[in-house]
């Protein structure tokens, strides 16, 4: 039996034999195409060639194309898993001539490869031709079908409609008919009873299209007629998954080794066989197909995100969790585990996936353990509306409460859905579009502003002087109202201003203006239309006066000194993590400096400190401002200028330079890096996966920042009575701690044992049920403890354990039932949740231990007695 590596190679190998240049796959995700987001068929990396805008390089090629379908026209989210054949990522093995062989070329050597290489069964193959459209004036293909009856007799040649045998690459463009390959891989018994002829097109899961030849000989005008074209394009792609289906003897795509070791690793993490149990078997079909598509797209450089082709991955990768808790229970991550399985499957042919291994485990790892706590909370509150809504008779949960899953929570709506369909319940999509709907409003109201019109004192344009000056004379231009949010305030153009305008991660200036007889407090400095405006609580007396205008110039140095540290900081970064950080984003005012930058796992303590010694290192070095403000854009990057995050740059760019630091820079700085004095990191955390967050403080703000730091080593001094080996206190306190605690725990599990003993002598029969209630105070750890210890001792008749405690004020609620109450039917999960509302509360667990907390301890009792009410 041929492996995936050999057959994939194969096919390489025979079209290489056949003068075809072998090309590799084009990434996954595409990013110079706005009309797709992802490779989609095997063409799309040659549409240019195709489409006549790029020269004919090589007229022959062949390869093998990594694919994905999700969304659009092309969705196949929601089969993936749950049939033989159906994926999101998925491989085109394909051939192609431009302007080169045409028909008979592609039809002889596509059933040489089949039958005479991978020696297929010639009796198991069909094909189809187009069968032509009167209405275009388009005649059956006999050309393809007379090449065909070379090798197949004729009643195994099927015409095909213009849905499954014309091919089009849009509304316009080169089209033309195609000719399908389609396998009968039944068992002969059941090829005995039906002739695959008639199972051909019908959607039968093991009679099925595996290769695709495509004649592009027209083009398509835009008044909807065809026109030959003058060079005919072949086009062909096989599903490299089904291909191995047949080959290897298989009635799924899943069954292959293409799947296999990736499943096995799944079933090995989980403690669960592939083939027990039809929802586990589709869990695990869903997660190896979804790591493959996850794994590839982070490889091409498409992060999970919220926007876009990052939130189809996001998606993807979310469905795969779901599975893995819902049917696999998998609470913790574990998709990133499965990566080494499928590099061993695919590494050989795809070798980017071992270079980036690292990459990928820790965004997979990120977004995983990001979602897993998302989905906790979201499955809680959605089982909650879930029970309510049975509870009415109802199946349809509200969209109001879908919505709230979504907008609070940030559950998925597509999640939703998933988890009511399993439950045969349905969402009401159009109150959700509603509720979106208002969102949306309210969104647009709060950022609503209402302008006044500009009061024009003066003909002029603005000149920014605040790079050199931190105050000058100044005279009004124009002014206006502006209201927002309720509140009211002035906007004031000057002819020239020493005052920054907001951008670029810096934020504006604040100061005064004044005239001799009043001074004006402007409270910030914002940039609309590229035009500074200041921002006033109220208008000067008299706009034609001339104003001294000034800028704070304490929080201008705080800001500068911020600002001037965060280029310091990137270069660090740069030299102590490696080249691939990038600014992805900065803030910058007179408290706080924050900078987040791509990089894939948490930055050690180590490396901080050597961060933060290479900054000081160059604070102290004292190194000037080299400022070049009108340079060719082409010259700032010849220099080595790092664009930042966010910027905007015309033909002449601002460069700013302090030492072996050059970046593209708008923003105002130190005249020298001593000037910033100190720098200290105080935060160092993840913003998204892939994306780090480094927050700073610089001058006195690094003063201070010590200081606190050095109090509160003071306090624990104290705490400790100023003991001269702190370190050692510290860590007898803690072993002591440790030592109690486990005393503790002997405590309490002498006591449980000592309940147990007592609990069982008052159990009493109810209803052919051995149970055992109990109210008390106890912590609802020991109670939870208490009822596995019953576990053995009542495992072969009904027993049913009910307590309800209050400690610490607090009521919860324990049910355990004995493994023949729960193949009887009964559920601990949920009667945990029926007894819960008379203590105002909620819970849940598994069908034979479930725990509820809540909010009124005098309903301790209804609770209890309604546990036993249910059995």
């Amino acid at each position: 039996m041929k492996t995936s590596k050999e057959i994939r190679q194969s096919f390489l190998d025979f079209f290489q034999s056949k003068q075809h240049h072998i090309v590799p796959s084009a990434p996954m995700v595409i990013k110079d195409d706005p009309t797709l987001m992802f490779t989609n068929a095997g063409m799309n990396q040659f549409k240019n060639i195709i489409l006549g805008n790029d020269p004919i390089k090589y007229p022959r090629i062949a390869d093998s194309q990594k694919c994905l379908r999700v969304s659009g026209k092309h969705n196949d989210l929601e089969e993936v898993g749950h049939d033989t054949y159906h994926h999101t990522m998925f491989e085109m093995l394909g051939n192609w001539s431009f302007g080169d062989y045409f028909k008979k070329e592609a039809i002889e050597w596509a059933w040489e490869y089949l039958t005479e290489v991978l020696g297929l069964d010639k009796n198991r193959l069909y094909v189809t031709v187009f069968e032509g459209s009167p209405d275009e004036g388009l005649e059956r293909d006999n050309e393809a079908a007379g090449y065909w009856e070379q090798h197949i007799a004729a009643d195994r040649i099927i015409n095909g409609n213009r849905h499954d045998n014309f091919w089009e690459m849009g509304d316009t463009g080169p089209c033309g008919p195609c000719s399908e390959i389609h396998i009968d891989i039944r068992p002969d018994s059941e090829r005995a009873k039906v002739n695959g002829l008639t199972l051909v097109n019908q959607s039968h899961p093991q009679v099925i299209e595996i290769w695709n030849l495509v004649f592009m000989q027209y083009n398509r005008k835009a008044d909807g007629s065809l026109e030959p074209l003058p060079a005919k394009v072949i086009d062909t792609g096989m599903g490299f998954e089904r291909l191995c289906m047949a080959m290897q003897g298989k009635l799924s795509n899943y069954d292959t080794d293409v799947f296999q070791p990736i499943i096995g690793e799944i079933g090995k993490l989980c403690g669960i066989k592939y083939g027990a149990n039809d929802k586990t078997d589709i869990a695990m079909r869903v997660i190896a197909d979804h790591i493959r598509t996850i794994s590839f797209s982070i490889t091409d450089g498409q992060l999970p995100s919220n926007a876009k082709a990052g939130y189809v991955i996001r998606r993807i990768l979310r469905r795969a969790v779901r599975y893995g808790y819902t049917f696999l229970d998998q609470k913790q991550a574990f998709l990133y585990k499965l990566l080494p399985a499928l590099i061993d499957s695919m590494g050989i042919a795809y070798p980017e996936l071992q270079a980036q291994q690292s990459l990928i485990s820790k965004v997979i790892k990120e977004e995983e353990e990001s979602f897993l706590r998302t989905l906790e909370t979201g499955i809680r509150l959605l089982d909650k509306v879930i029970d309510e809504t049975k509870a009415e008779g109802k199946t349809e949960i509200s969209g109001v409460n879908a919505f709230t899953l979504y907008d609070t929570f940030g559950f998925p709506l597509d999640l939703t859905e998933l988890i009511l369909r399993e439950n045969g319940m349905t969402v009401n999509i159009d109150e959700f579009n509603t509720e979106m709907q208002k969102q949306k409003e309210r969104a647009r109201n709060a950022a609503a502003v209402e302008t006044g019109d500009w009061v024009s004192v003066r003909d002029g344009e603005t000149a920014f002087v605040g790079y050199d000056l931190l105050e000058t004379e100044a005279h009004i231009l124009r002014y206006r109202l502006v209201k927002q949010k309720n509140k009211s305030f002035y906007q004031i153009v000057l002819d020239q201003t020493p005052f920054y305008a907001e951008m670029g991660g810096q934020v504006g200036d604040s100061g005064i203006m004044a005239d001799g007889n009043e001074t004006i407090e402007i409270f910030d400095t914002k940039r609309e239309n590229n035009l500074p405006v200041h921002l006033t609580a109220k208008l000067p007396s008299d706009f034609t006066a001339t104003f001294n205008v000034k800028v704070n110039g304490d929080k201008r140095q705080a800001t500068e000194n911020n600002h001037s540290a965060t280029h310091l900081l990137h270069e660090a970064l740069r030299e102590v993590l490696g080249s691939h950080v990038e600014q992805k984003g900065s803030f910058v005012s007179p408290d706080t400096l924050r900078f987040d930058f791509s990089h894939f796992q948490k930055v050690t303590d180590e490396e901080i400190r050597k961060v933060e010694e290479l900054v000081n290192a160059k604070i102290r070095e004292n190194r000037p401002l080299d400022e070049h403000r009108n340079m060719p854009i082409a010259e700032a990057r010849a220099l080595g200028a790092m664009a930042l995050f966010g910027e905007k740059y015309g033909d002449h760019v601002r460069v700013v330079k302090f030492g072996s630091s050059v970046e593209l820079c708008g923003g105002t700085h130190v005249q020298a890096t001593g000037e910033i004095g100190f720098f200290k990191v105080a935060a160092e955390s993840s913003v998204a996966a892939g994306i780090r967050r480094i927050e700073a403080v610089t001058g006195v703000g690094a003063e201070k920042f010590v200081q606190n730091q050095q109090d509160l080593l003071k306090g624990i001094h104290l705490l400790f009575n100023n003991a001269p080996n702190m370190f050692q206190s510290v860590q007898k306190a803690l072993d002591e701690n440790a030592s109690l605690k486990k005393q503790i725990e002997s405590f309490m599990q002498e006591k449980m044992l000592q309940l147990r003993d007592i609990l069982i002598q008052r159990a009493e029969e109810i209803n052919g049920v051995k149970v055992i209630r109990h109210q008390g105070d106890e912590n609802p750890d020991l109670v939870r403890g208490l009822a596995s210890q019953f576990k053995g001792k009542f495992s072969d008749v009904k027993f049913l354990f009910v307590a309800g405690t209050v400690f610490e004020g607090k009521p919860s609620l324990t049910i355990f039932l004995s493994q023949p109450m729960v193949d009887a039917g009964y559920n601990a999960s949920n009667m945990v949740r029926e007894a819960a509302k008379f203590i105002n509360g909620g819970g849940g667990g598994q069908p034979f231990l479930a725990t509820a907390g809540g909010k009124k301890p005098e309903g301790l009792d209804q609770a209890v007695a309604k546990v036993i009410e249910l059995i």
